[in-house]
């Protein structure tokens, strides 16, 4: 048997994880730092102001871009959580599924640069002209594998024996689906969704690829102002983005987890 002394951390090991964390959030938060600086350069630091945030608000590019940004994850994440849950559901009863399994992880394994200009290349020869619908359908197509993986791994935890007892008792499918699948499913559902919307607010590559004129999104529109210079108000801009994913990405694993945690000792509801 192990002893205590022995399954103890090696001192290096525990100095290795913080020096990784500290060399992934140092950057991060020297941009919510210099967020509320004084000046608008971001090597000095003159003083505490709210200032720069005021100023964002009031710009009229930052909105525009804030609600192509919004309209864009709406859309793309209600579409791409049904359609991912749809097919989550249906591969659960084939019975060769690893081909499909493998496809539908692709877009999440090939890099953004090539998905973007695979889908430019698309677009162009379907003579789409590049906006809003363009970046939306873009969205979708890597969105649906991200919500195709937390449902599968909700409905593999959930098994098929409370869907097998509610046919036994004389449910129909619909029935089946509504008082027992999808209550249970519902918080990989959820979970699925605010990662969607996380990614398609976060995205970059693929947007700046498939974007036209007026469909500048948020992540796009800092590219085009850091080439001008990093100010403050781009690094409030940034922090209120790294602050609504953070929080987005917290609730969807807090809803994960508690989906996990989930135990139905209840009596089916018909």
């Amino acid at each position: 048997m192990m002893t205590a002394q022995s399954k103890k951390k090696h001192p290096l090991l525990s100095i290795h994880s913080f020096l990784m964390l500290a060399f992934i959030y140092i950057p991060v938060l020297l941009i919510v730092l210099f967020s509320f600086n004084d000046s608008r350069m971001s090597t000095n630091w003159s003083g505490f102001t709210f200032d720069w945030y005021v100023k964002l608000f009031q710009n009229d590019n930052v909105m525009t871009a804030v609600k192509n940004s919004l309209f864009i994850a709406v859309v793309s994440t209600i579409v791409s959580t049904v359609l991912g849950t749809m097919v989550a559901l249906a591969i659960r009863k084939m019975q060769h599924k690893k081909t499909l399994n493998s496809l539908l992880y692709l877009p999440i394994i090939v890099p953004d640069i090539i998905m973007g200009l695979s889908l430019l290349i698309l677009f162009s020869q379907l003579k789409f002209d590049l906006g809003k619908i363009t970046v939306i359908i873009a969205h979708i197509t890597f969105s649906i594998s991200y919500v195709y993986v937390i449902v599968t791994s909700r409905l593999a935890n959930m098994g098929k024996q409370w869907e097998e007892a509610a046919a036994d008792l004389g449910a129909t499918p619909w029935q089946t689906f509504r008082h027992v699948t999808l209550p249970t499913i519902w918080p990989g559902i959820i979970a699925g969704a605010l990662i969607a919307f996380t990614l398609s607010i976060d995205d970059f590559m693929i947007s700046y690829f498939v974007a036209g004129p007026e469909s500048s999104t948020l992540p796009i529109y800092i590219y085009s102002s850091v080439k001008r210079g990093i100010s403050p108000e781009i690094n409030a801009l940034c922090t209120i983005l790294i602050i609504v994913s953070v929080t987005l990405i917290i609730a969807a694993q807090w809803l994960v987890n508690r989906g996990n945690g989930d135990k139905r000792g209840n009596m089916l509801p018909f």
